[in-house]
């Protein structure tokens, strides 16, 4: 029997309101400025199968990737997930997208009639600002994984609502800032503690059964909305090769090759012929690529259909193994999250323009413009690590120019205040400004970049 569209809409509202509640959760309760003020972070609802029912709107490059790692928890614990345990990890290879973006997953359990089943999940993801590695913000110029930091496998964090405080002594003790790191894990656990409360208060009201129906119908809807999208997309084949500049030890170009084919109401994107895995971090575990390409096509099927997995379910990807858009287990991957991710949707942006040159905007920055600094605050005799993405400029629009001064793509993350960086880190703000002249000229110019002149008051 076919659900009724206005009963359809309460519930995806109800299920978004979730991931929202959760994200406010996160963000007030939190330590740290990235994630306070800059709100690096993402939250999202799950079917029991962990496919993304629901998410606020937060970080993209975060949200395409989270389902997998959720699967991994469930892989990891089949039939073993009971009401209060929760999984943590950050491996780039089951679902993570970098080390300093650690997940927490936990399974909601509706009761009726006295017996418990299984209704989702809910998910957090945090990027903390320090998780060890070589060097200050977790992000070095590695040559493998584990140059880059703590690494987490799936592994019960709480069991039966009992946490396991071990854990986090553990990641807090390969940081840099402890205090953060035990504040903002301990934000995520609160996040996740109101997701499950909220999710279970929708079914105490509804039924399990009724919200397990509306989850698959929210799935369906997604996807047919994705087919008539691309169905009204020229069928051809749209191929495109662009570069990233070096990966970052060596200074050879990195190429990234799309072949976009669309074929009725279904769309395939093959990165064959993308550059072999690089020896630099630059390379994007396989999440991060199929974030991108969830990315693009929530952007040309536009607001209406609800952002969910459904959307990815008319939509092949193929990414070899061994190359920069897939690589071998260990390999690094600190930059593939920040950078090749935003070229990997600048190439994709770039092939589709050839089909809806009305609809596609030019180029953006590629790049989320990464800056990390840690030292010694002298006045409160601790270690510290300044981590930020500068905003920068949006490619030029068909109708009108780019936004200056914005993130865009992958990232979704907030200016952080002048006075909140100074008040967290041992630094003064001389200068913050748009770079007036740098987006590029043409019909409609490139939104410009920004000037941040950084003095730093410790050692650095």
């Amino acid at each position: 029997m076919p659900v009724d569209p206005i009963s359809l809409e309460v519930f995806k509202s109800l299920f978004v309101s979730v991931s929202e509640e959760m994200g406010v959760a996160l963000q007030r309760t939190s330590y740290s400025p990235n994630i306070k003020e800059r709100r690096d972070f993402s939250c999202a609802v799950f079917d029991p199968e962990a496919n993304m029912v629901a998410q606020a709107a937060h970080v993209p490059v975060h949200l395409g990737a989270m389902p997998a790692s959720v699967r991994a928890a469930i892989d990891t614990f089949p039939n073993a997930l009971r009401p209060g345990d929760m999984v943590i990890l950050n491996d780039p290879y089951l679902g993570g997208t970098h080390l300093p973006d650690i997940t927490l997953v936990a399974p909601v359990y509706a009761e009726e009639n006295g017996v418990k089943k299984l209704a989702g999940f809910v998910a957090n993801r945090g990027h903390h600002a320090d998780v060890g590695g070589m060097t200050p913000g977790s992000l070095p110029l590695s040559t493998e994984l584990y140059q880059e930091g703590t690494i987490i496998p799936p592994i019960k964090l709480a069991r039966g609502g009992r946490l396991n405080q071990e854990i986090i002594q553990l990641i807090c003790r390969n940081s840099r800032t402890p205090e953060e790191r035990k504040g903002d894990l301990a934000a995520q656990i609160a996040s996740i503690k109101v997701g499950e409360r909220r999710l279970q208060d929708i079914i105490q009201r509804y039924g399990n059964d009724d919200a397990q129906e509306h989850m698959a119908a929210l799935l369906d809807y997604s996807e047919r909305l994705t087919r008539q999208t691309i169905s009204r997309v020229p069928d051809g084949v749209y191929e495109v090769l662009d570069y990233m500049d070096d990966d970052g030890l060596t200074e050879q170009p990195v190429p990234i090759r799309v072949c976009v084919t669309v074929a009725g109401d279904e769309i395939t994107m093959d990165f064959t012929g993308t550059s072999p895995q690089r020896p630099g971090c630059i390379n994007a575990p396989q999440a991060v690529t199929v974030s991108a390409c969830l990315y693009v096509i929530r952007c040309i099927v536009g607001g209406d259909a609800p952002a969910n997995q459904g959307c990815l379910r008319p939509v092949h990807i193929i990414t070899p193994l061994g190359t920069l858009v897939n690589p071998e287990p260990q390999r690094g991957v600190a930059g593939g999250n920040v950078e090749t991710s935003q070229r990997i949707t600048d190439v994709l942006i770039s092939a589709l323009s050839q089909a809806l040159p009305d609809l596609m905007p030019a180029s953006s920055q590629g790049t989320m413009n990464n800056l990390l600094v840690g030292g010694h605050d002298l006045d409160r005799g601790k270690p510290f690590v300044y981590y930020e993405t500068i905003a920068g400029g949006m490619g030029a629009r068909p109708t009108k120019d780019g936004i200056s001064g914005i993130h865009t793509h992958m990232t979704n993350t907030m200016n952080t205040p002048v006075e909140a960086l100074e008040f967290a880190f041992p630094l003064r703000l001389k200068k913050y400004a748009l770079r007036r002249g740098t987006g590029g000229d043409g019909k409609y110019k490139g939104g410009d970049g920004l000037v941040r002149d950084v003095e730093f008051l410790s050692p650095a």
